[in-house]
């Protein structure tokens, strides 16, 4: 007669199988054919960042760096082309996007990044992420943030607001980019 094996055992090398057969699986998947992207079969890269509201600086459609805006790493803020560069060390534009701005608009000049907050509701009852206070003008705090839901802002209706509200891959860009202390540039 034979002797019968605990269900421990059965769980145990059943995982364990399970485990060798995913693994085996990845690295085949690693070892077989790639997929590449077709540069002729999509549209142009000028046009897919306008769609998505995003450009990278090389794109010859992406405005250049004011030249009024500083040296140095910063976020520079362009009131009249509501747009926004991030600037590397080097002082080289490594992505620029357009924003919307709220009804309160910050002098030009030069601030510094003194709050972040990943979240909360935003002054218009919209839920918000990756706010970065740098100012206050008119008595409003001024900050980028973006819809948690990736929506544009709603009309303000006479409302007095600060929020300079940014495209959701464009507000997680910088939110990563922007530290406390991050110099933000705003230029006419």
């Amino acid at each position: 007669m034979a002797a019968r094996l605990p269900s421990w055992a059965w769980v145990t090398g059943l995982t364990a199988g399970a485990t060798a057969a995913v693994v085996a699986l990845a690295v085949q998947a690693d070892h077989g054919p790639h997929p590449t992207a077709a540069v002729a079969a999509g549209p142009s890269p000028s046009a897919s960042a306008r769609a998505h509201g995003s450009a990278a600086p090389h794109s010859p459609s992406a405005p250049a760096l004011p030249d009024a805006s500083g040296a140095g790493r910063r976020i520079v803020y362009s009131l009249g082309e509501k747009r926004v560069w991030l600037v590397d060390a080097t002082g080289r534009a490594t992505r620029t996007f357009t924003v919307w701005p709220g009804t309160v608009n910050p002098q030009p000049g030069r601030y510094s990044v003194t709050l972040r907050r990943q979240s909360l509701k935003g002054s218009d009852g919209v839920e918000i992420e990756h706010i970065m206070y740098f100012t206050k003008a008119d008595g409003v705090n001024i900050a980028f943030s973006n819809a948690l839901d990736g929506s544009s802002p709603p009309p303000a209706h006479g409302q007095k607001l600060g929020g300079i509200r940014l495209h959701k891959q464009d507000g997680a860009a910088l939110w990563a980019f922007g530290d406390t202390d991050t110099t933000v540039a705003v230029v006419r």
